[in-house]
């Protein structure tokens, strides 16, 4: 008797198959793709413009074993269910998948699920459906589009500027805001202004400032105003002229979409939005629960919408009624602002409630374990009563100034049980009775500022780049990344700052290809590219449309555009074999030192980052060092002579148990542990 063949499944990602193999059972053979097995070429356009526009698809190269054992196994299954991701990008791969099979177009293959439970993936194996053309189609139109904005301005960068510089259509409009807030920052004079501070002791100090005159909003722009006031008030009696005391509410936040997600963790975690996609798909693909097996922790993490399932809903209900009382839950709807282009997947939230950040913290490294508490909570809280705050306001006169105190106390903590956004001053009034007069200890009357805006951090970049409609939060992180990696930005603690390099490329799309980095334009474009999924627009016809002007604009900044040489930094270090300065190049694997004197003196060094540890041998810097293989290590500068070596990341403390310096440990609690691999000191 001849074996029953078995239901093939193929997923993206070897972490999540092995994770869905488990759950389907020994029927089903689970293999994956690992991304894309077809793609546009890399070493050419490819794209056939004379031909409208159409995509020369190739298979990639490397995959040919990979395709070749995935045709054989297809062969050999009875039925075919790709699974790959529920987006844009998941449905491109099935789309290839099928062709490379030969999978009729028609054929219910396509499953599709928002969580990888046992549930969830039996439920999607029941309910396969055909490939969906519209969301391929949206998925070609920004990759054709994406296309022949980076591979027909690039090289143009290459032959004007230098070599591996890149622009695009979302990385460039990206790297215009971060430009345009610079310039703002640039430009910006300060206005002085005043502020008059009364205070106060009534068995508490307490504090109430100048808003008001006869009335009317008061505004001191200069000493002698705020003087004026002070000589006005002195030795007059202040008199509370009203007190309101009122209840307020803090409402709960809606669960995280991607981009919120990011700004969140950015904010309380100090990831990086890279980082945080990383850790994010490292829970969504599964993980090994001590006891329980794997399982897939959080829901799909790339969406636009804050909705949930009504299952989720109860199973909050439930959860929280129990764990905190019945005073604690509310039915909380939540919606999004914009059209729900990705309105298929929920919010990123917990597969299971029940599993507790603290109860799985042990089967979780540091990393994740923080952003899945913080997905946890934010969950959770969605579906609690808002906090209630008792709120005191009271106006005091002096000469017909006006005087506001305000002072406010938690009186139920509702979400905030489960969920900080941020501390409130609770520091109450005393009591105050309308008619009343009160003595002033001081009066303070203080210069001020106004300020800069504010440099983009990657949490308010991101706000703004989805407030705008620019791009989509799954392609944030990587756009950031770029624009590191092409030294366009660096970092300054958190903030985002541009580079002569960066105001140099922007410059010249400002002035060559207005409509890439204009920012109205690329949300409108954006619009129209959802409108592929949305309403079964012709996506050719948006290319069209675009490529029209966008070849008279590269035609004319070609022609115009003069060749740009770019000085390179010169260090304060002397090389070693001709006497000149060393200066700083940019090359393929990064930045490095070299002789100024080159090519007659061919001279290079690594740029070393010291971590500021002396070497416990010979006193010198411990420096960051990379591997022939990538991996980051530290060692003394001294080596040769000196070959002291960490693994981890040193810090300027000992062991008190044997004193060899304490390193920094990535991967789980403690964050702190000795380096001598003979001693067990951690904390």
């Amino acid at each position: 008797m001849a074996a029953a063949k078995k239901h093939l499944v193929i997923v993206e990602s070897p972490s999540k198959a092995k994770t869905i193999g488990k759950f389907l059972g020994s029927r089903y053979k689970v293999v994956a793709s690992s991304g894309h097995l077809r793609d546009l070429p890399r070493s050419k356009l490819g794209i056939n413009i004379e031909n409208d526009f159409e995509p020369e698809y190739i298979s990639i190269r490397g995959r040919g074993s990979l395709i070749k054992e995935l045709k054989k196994e297809a062969k050999k299954a009875d039925r075919i269910y790709l699974a790959t991701d529920p987006d844009r990008e998941g449905e491109a791969i099935s789309w290839h998948l099928q062709f490379l099979l030969g999978i009729d177009n028609k054929e219910p293959c396509r499953i599709v699920f928002n969580e990888i439970t046992k549930k969830a993936i039996k439920e999607a194996v029941r309910n396969p459906r055909p490939v969906d053309i519209k969301l391929v189609d949206a998925q070609q139109a920004r990759r054709v589009l994406d296309r022949l904005v980076g591979y027909s301005i690039s090289p143009l960068l290459w032959r004007k500027i230098r070599r591996g510089l890149s622009a695009g259509r979302v990385q460039s409009a990206a790297l215009s805001m971060i430009c345009d807030r610079e310039s703002a920052i640039k430009a910006f004079v300060p206005e002085e202004y005043w502020t008059v501070t009364a205070l106060f002791r009534k068995k508490e100090a307490f504090s109430a400032k100048l808003h008001q005159y006869m009335g009317k909003k008061i505004v001191l722009s200069k000493k002698e105003d705020a003087d004026r006031v002070l000589s006005a008030i002195k030795g007059n009696v202040f008199t509370v002229e009203s007190v309101e005391e009122k209840e307020r509410q803090r409402k709960p936040y809606a669960p995280f979409t991607t981009s919120s997600l990011q700004q969140e963790a950015s904010a309380k975690l100090n990831f990086t939005a890279k980082k945080t996609m990383q850790i994010a798909q490292q829970l969504y693909e599964g993980i090994m629960i001590k006891g329980d097996g794997t399982a897939g922790l959080v829901t799909y993490i790339r969406t636009d919408s804050v909705r949930i399932s009504q299952e989720a809903k109860e199973a909050a209900k439930t959860y929280i009624n129990e764990r905190f009382g019945t005073g604690y839950h509310s039915d909380n709807f939540f919606s999004n602002k914009k059209k729900e282009v990705q309105d298929a997947h929920e919010a990123i939230r917990p597969s299971s409630i029940e599993l507790d950040p603290e109860q799985i913290k042990d089967s979780l490294n540091r990393d994740q374990y923080n952003l899945y508490r913080l997905i946890w909570s934010r969950f959770v809280a969605s579906q609690m009563k808002p906090a209630v705050y008792s709120g005191v306001s009271a106006d005091i006169e002096n000469s017909g100034y006006m005087f506001r105190a305000t002072g406010s106390k938690l009186k139920f903590d509702g979400f905030l049980k489960v969920y900080s956004p941020g501390k409130e001053d609770e520091k109450m009034l005393p009591h105050l009775e309308k008619g009343e007069t009160l003595d002033a200890e001081d009066i303070l009357a203080d210069q001020n500022f106004t300020q800069p805006p504010a440099r983009f951090t990657e949490a308010s970049l991101v706000k703004e780049l989805e407030e705008r409609n620019i791009g989509r939060p799954s392609t944030y992180a990587p756009i950031i990344g770029t624009l590191t990696e092409r030294k366009y930005i660096i970092r300054e603690k958190k903030m985002l700052v541009p580079t002569d390099l960066g105001e140099l490329v922007n410059q010249m799309m400002n002035e060559y290809f207005k409509n890439i980095v204009d920012l109205n334009f690329t949300a409108e474009m954006e619009d129209r590219l959802d409108d592929v999924e949305i309403r079964d627009t012709d996506w050719k016809e948006i290319i069209r449309e675009f490529y029209a002007d966008f070849k008279k604009d590269l035609e004319h900044a070609d022609n115009n555009i003069e060749k740009v040489k770019i000085e390179d930094i010169k260090t304060d270090e002397v090389c070693e074999k001709c006497g000149r300065h060393m200066v700083i190049k940019h090359g393929r694997f990064g930045d490095f030192m070299a002789c100024s004197g080159y090519p007659e003196c061919k001279n290079t060094k690594q740029i070393l980052k010291t971590t500021g540890v002396p070497c416990s041998r010979c006193g010198k810097d411990i420096v960051q060092r990379k591997s022939k293989k990538g991996k980051i290590f530290y060692g003394c500068s001294g080596y040769p002579n000196c070959n002291e070596l960490y693994w981890n990341k040193p810090i300027e403390k000992k062991c008190p148990k044997c004193g060899a310096y304490l390193v920094e440990k990535k991967s789980r609690d403690p964050k702190y542990a000795c380096s001598n691999s003979e001693c067990d000191y951690k904390e």
